[in-house]
């Protein structure tokens, strides 16, 4: 698991994330497609109360039932049935799917564990999110301490950031993600 910037502690520096994000990808020409499990929605909510959001965002698949991860993102029903959803590549996948369902510049994705119980032998506050871009896909591993909602809003936080670092070329690291690899950040 890796380390993230923690939540905004205001909502104002939480939504500036997203607003930030969008200004990116409008200044780039590009778009954006959201996957979604645990965070049920959340992250496309914080894309789209950032004014101008529509010149950016294409849409997000809230996800949240495992057979819908792989009827709507495309992910593989082998992966799903051998890991469970709550995996990195799962993660990956979903991102890669949004992106290419909506026809998005970017794809970005959370699936995990918000509770109040294990799933797929997966602790609590267990979280992948995966940016899919022009370049590659990146995925990060998550572990967060808290309540139900705390977790979901780390989680937002937690995507959002590395869609950020992405976009501004600053979270690209020496190894399998330099080329856009199959390795999930971990320290």
């Amino acid at each position: 698991m890796t380390d993230v910037p923690a939540p905004a502690e205001r909502e104002e520096d939480y939504f500036d994330v997203a607003a930030h994000v969008l200004e990116l990808l409008v200044e780039r020409g590009e778009t954006l497609a959201v996957a979604e499990s645990l965070t049920g929605g959340m992250v496309a909510a914080e894309i789209t109360a950032a004014p101008g959001s529509s010149r950016a965002f294409r849409g997000s698949v809230t996800a949240y039932a495992t057979d819908l991860k792989r009827e709507l993102l495309g992910v593989d029903g082998a992966l799903l049935e051998e890991r469970g959803a709550v995996d990195e590549d799962v993660a990956r996948a979903m991102a890669e799917g949004v992106q290419a369902a909506l026809s998005a510049s970017w794809g970005v994705s959370t699936t995990g564990v918000a509770g109040p119980d294990e799933q797929d032998g997966q602790p609590v506050g267990t979280v992948f999110v995966a940016v899919a871009g022009p370049h590659g896909t990146v995925c990060r591993a998550l572990k967060f301490d808290g309540d139900r909602a705390e977790i979901r809003k780390r989680s937002v936080s937690g995507v959002l950031g590395l869609l950020q670092g992405e976009l501004a070329g600053n979270a690209r690291k020496k190894g399998k993600e330099q080329d856009g690899g199959n390795g999930c950040l971990q320290p």
